[in-house]
């Protein structure tokens, strides 16, 4: 069941308050795990700023594998599109509230505000630079490197956790890849055996980053 919380004005923060200041109209729903935000082809009318849980946006391929693109966390915002429908599904992970607005909310608020042009050439560099890092990471990486980046990847979205908790599992992890979920699993006790990680809890989704440096030896 989707549950509509707040259909009023309400605080922004993250990229949201970035580009349309410290509040924008727009409205949070509360999504269950698996629940669709918007599917591949639909009219991209809203963009959406997570504020917990998290996102995957993905794709099916024709071959029948799925293809994640893209892991959103809370304070991340998804769903802008250079056209005018969008090129991926947008599925929960986990219970996941997200605050929605229209896009024209968020242009018509960055025209009025003096930073926000140049707010939004940020945020647009930031997605091409994840874009750039992907490519090299789907590209040229073994499997043991891809997996030590993608660690290291979550490991500073989430700046720096102790205890660092991983809301996607390895099926998923496999899918943004391109690896098999087998693959994942070997690779991570490869880099658990080698002391480089703990893994803890009843999914093994708690990893603790034992030698940071290691791992982004291993990632260059």
């Amino acid at each position: 069941m989707l549950v509509r919380i707040n259909p009023a004005s309400c605080p922004s923060d993250g990229h949201l308050a970035a580009l349309t200041g410290e509040r924008a109209f727009c409205s949070e729903f509360k999504y269950r795990r698996g629940m669709e935000i918007f599917g591949e082809g639909e009219d991209a009318e809203y963009v959406y700023q997570i504020t917990s849980g998290a996102v995957r946006t993905c794709k099916m391929l024709p071959d029948g594998r799925r293809h994640i693109n893209s892991f959103h966390l809370p304070g991340d915002m998804f769903g802008f599109e250079n056209g005018a429908t969008h090129r991926f599904n947008a599925e929960a992970i986990i219970e996941t509230t997200v605050r929605i607005t229209r896009r024209r909310n968020v242009l018509d608020a960055m025209t009025s505000r003096e930073k926000g042009a140049m707010n939004l050439i940020g945020f647009v560099t930031q997605n091409l630079q994840h874009a750039e890092n992907r490519m090299l990471l789907l590209g040229r990486k073994t499997s043991l490197e891809k997996v030590a980046a993608f660690l290291l990847e979550m490991d500073q979205r989430q700046d720096h956790p102790d205890m660092m908790i991983l809301p996607m599992n390895r099926r998923d992890i496999g899918d943004y890849l391109g690896l098999t979920l087998e693959t994942v699993s070997r690779a991570l006790s490869i880099l658990r055996d080698q002391n480089l990680l703990r893994l803890g809890g009843a999914t093994q989704r708690r990893v603790e980053l034992l030698d940071r440096d290691e791992l982004a030896r291993l990632d260059a």
